[in-house]
């Protein structure tokens, strides 16, 4: 039986762990604040697309360090945020077999955690899913359920190959890619340039984001200026792609950004790792990036906003 830790088990955690759950795989969850209902009673997971169902984890931990046995596979779905030591957080279940596998945003997030543990394998995934914590232990999954996975930096994984096949089986389609630092770059196109603008006016939803011809074409100028950085960083995207990603987000029914989100519930936001590392990619290249280094400039005023607020 394949046994999985997954460390920081909110709504996306949740979601993925009870699909792999159902192929068999033993999983254990790590969540502090959702602790007493999860261990009670499990997470009441609510989904149209895969049924309306109740995850019961094999064991739920409180802390890392209560997990006694290393996993095959630690599973983490934290926040990427400023001052948080992830390779700190998930050494004490670390083992000499473990494969790591991150489902977390952002551009250049891997590093810390390859230099960590260079023993073990390093999976890199990124999730493409409308799901959100509805109240402690509940999970509202709205839409999709994809996930693109990978070895970190590259290269073919018969580990993403086996998780990947049982989330398949599970219902969440996942693709395994030989490239997964290209396809964080693709991600980013979307993520970098959504996100921050959602937040910067006022929890904007997508509908309104792309509501009129100058915000659409606002959004595809912060593409193109994204697209422009991945190239010189040497992940050169589809010249079609931005097309494809204005055209899929109004296809779909408006919903807010997961920093939207964040910001509406004064919680800590990824601004770094999703757009901050983007604008230090472009300097370090050295691209012009006007909107992006404007967004960031007012996402951190924000930021330092919301933070004041909840201190």
């Amino acid at each position: 039986m394949t046994s999985i830790l997954i460390v920081g088990a909110g709504a996306v955690g949740a979601l993925f762990g009870s699909a792999l759950a159902r192929q068999g795989a033993q999983v254990s969850v790590v969540c502090r604040s959702d602790y007493d209902v999860v261990s009670r009673d499990g997470y009441d997971i609510v989904s149209p697309l895969l049924g309306n169902h109740r995850f019961h984890p094999h064991r739920v931990f409180r802390e890392v360090a209560e997990c006694r046995n290393p996993p095959d596979f630690l599973i983490l779905t934290v926040k990427v945020l400023q001052g948080v030591d992830r390779a700190a957080l998930i050494r004490p279940a670390v083992g000499p077999r473990t494969v790591i596998v991150l489902i977390e945003n952002g551009i250049d997030i891997e590093g810390e955690i390859a230099a960590a543990f260079p023993e073990n394998e390093l999976l890199s995934g990124l999730a493409l899913v409308g799901v959100g914590r509805a109240a402690p232990g509940k999970v509202d999954h709205q839409m999709m359920g994809q996930l693109n996975l990978g070895r970190y930096p590259g290269g073919a994984s018969a580990a993403a190959d086996e998780l990947a096949a049982m989330f398949n089986a599970g219902g969440i389609g996942c693709k395994v890619t030989d490239n997964v630092v290209s396809a964080r770059w693709q991600k980013a196109v979307w993520n970098a340039t959504f996100n921050p603008v959602s937040i910067t006016g006022g929890m904007l939803d997508t509908a309104v984001m792309l509501g009129t011809p100058e915000s659409t074409a606002f959004i595809r100028r912060a593409m193109e200026e994204v697209c422009a950085v991945a190239a010189a960083a040497g992940y050169p995207m589809h010249p079609k792609l931005i097309e494809q990603l204005i055209g899929g987000t109004k296809a779909i029914p408006p919903y807010h950004t997961s920093m939207a989100l964040d910001y509406k519930y004064g919680r800590p936001m990824e601004i770094e790792a999703i757009l901050g590392n983007t604008v230090r990619a472009a300097r370090k290249h050295g691209v012009s990036a006007p909107i992006l280094e404007t967004l960031y400039a007012l996402t951190k005023m924000i930021e330092a906003r919301v933070s004041a607020a909840r201190s």
